[in-house]
């Protein structure tokens, strides 16, 4: 495999990269939210590029773009990643996985040579949930995943309804089950996914790249405290105050997280709103309810945080003299990808670096529901001070390349074997 062409070829992503960020971007950030005329831009983007390198486009009922390029057999292989992204965004996460499928298309297109394989690309529609709330869309419609009276009744902020912002695209919820029965007349035998790492344990390695063995399963749910409100001047010891009780049990969280983090697997514990009533300076709440998002790629260590943050709720409660209440939002299972493909995306990351790395995904990726059905991994680069979703992700221009390099070798295997 050619070195230098590899590095050509992925330089030429980093540019192309560089053209989306500056035609979709504002100085807050990345604007490209799903079912919105900057996405639509995009996704228009997306589609000129591909034809220009005679690729066949193809929308389904979901409003997942498909671009293709038929290869010496029908058996076929698709790379996958989204353009949406979250208010005041990133110019990387989801964008680098479907402009390097782009690379791959230009790389077996009309000016390059046929693959064995037929190569697919798609820009999955809504990965963030930005507007709606609901992540997971179109790679959810495909995977037979998304519940679509859910779905029908979701409103963004305008009070909105995702039925009623759909008639601008002329699709209707009701129909998105249909891009499951399409998607399987395509003959895609595997997914793989590029993405950014959208932490820092790439960089605190001194990688640019690495396989990833698997995402996390996810247990979240709300967690209301219930005491007694009354005024700031009652002593602290005999208060039943709601807050406190929260407070001691989201420290707690953290310990469990801590605790049962090894090497190369994180637990995740994480509270991420706090809402108290009331919400008055000098009244020490009655009420306070908390989220509370775990994560963990072992389904049974996912089992005993979720149970210890549990009985951590009830003893704060009790000793705080405040009732405890619990509320699942939402739970999905750990996803470990396909171990052939593994292996073979661990070759490629060698190939390229000299050493092999594999670590596990935190957050979740469109590559969790293909590999509900389908082969499938993902890879990662790594991101500069592990941030994402806000306008300061980044990651320098040859950790992209090295990555994007990785990547093509990866994809040579795959479509080539």
């Amino acid at each position: 495999m050619n070195t230098e062409e590899l590095l050509k070829d992925s330089k030429g992503v980093v540019a192309d990269l560089r053209t989306l960020a500056a035609m979709t971007s504002t100085p807050a950030g990345a604007q490209r939210i799903a079912w919105t005329p900057v996405w639509d831009k995009a996704e228009q983007w997306f589609m000129d590029m591909m034809k220009a390198e005679g690729a066949e486009i193809s929308v389904d009922s979901a409003h997942n773009v498909f671009a293709k390029i038929q290869g010496e057999t029908d058996d076929a292989v698709l790379i996958g990643s989204h353009l949406d992204c979250v208010y005041d965004g990133g110019w990387l996460d989801g964008a680098l996985g479907v402009v390097a499928g782009m690379g791959a298309i230009k790389r077996y297109g009309i000016h390059g040579k046929k693959p064995k394989k037929t190569l697919y690309v798609v820009s999955w529609a809504d990965e963030e949930g930005a507007r709606f709330g609901r992540s997971c869309i179109g790679s959810s419609a495909v995977s037979g995943a998304l519940n679509v009276e859910e779905a029908a009744v979701l409103k963004d902020n305008d009070g909105i309804s995702f039925t009623e912002a759909l008639k601008r695209y002329n699709l209707n919820v009701a129909d998105f089950p249909k891009a499951k029965e399409e998607f399987l007349k395509k003959g895609i035998k595997e997914y793989l996914e590029l993405h950014i790492e959208q932490a820092p344990v790439l960089e605190s390695q001194n990688r640019s790249v690495a396989c990833v063995g698997g995402i996390c399963g996810c247990e979240r749910q709300y967690i209301t405290f219930t005491g007694q409100r009354a005024h700031s001047g009652c002593p602290i010891s005999m208060r039943h105050d709601a807050f406190l009780a929260a407070a001691q049990a989201s420290l707690k969280f953290r310990d469990i997280g801590l605790a049962h983090t090894t090497a190369d697997k994180f637990a995740y514990c994480t509270v991420g709103k706090v809402s108290v009533v009331p919400d008055v300076v000098t009244i020490f709440p009655g009420i306070c309810k908390i989220s509370l998002d775990q994560r963990h790629v072992d389904s049974s260590v996912l089992k005993t945080i979720y149970d210890e943050a549990h009985d951590a709720c009830v003893k704060a409660a009790s000793d705080n003299g405040v009732d405890v209440s619990f509320e699942s939002v939402w739970s999905i299972p750990p996803t470990i990808f396909d171990p052939h493909l593994v292996k073979l995306c661990q070759d490629s990351v060698e190939e390229q670096t000299g050493e092999r790395a594999t670590l596990y995904s935190g957050p979740l990726h469109d590559a969790a529901e293909m590999a509900k059905f389908l082969p499938s991994v993902m890879m990662f680069v790594k991101s500069t001070k592990g941030l994402s979703h806000c306008k300061e992700e980044d990651t320098p221009d040859a950790d992209l390349e090295c990555g994007v390099s990785a990547f093509f070798r990866l994809v040579d295997k795959v479509v080539n074997a």
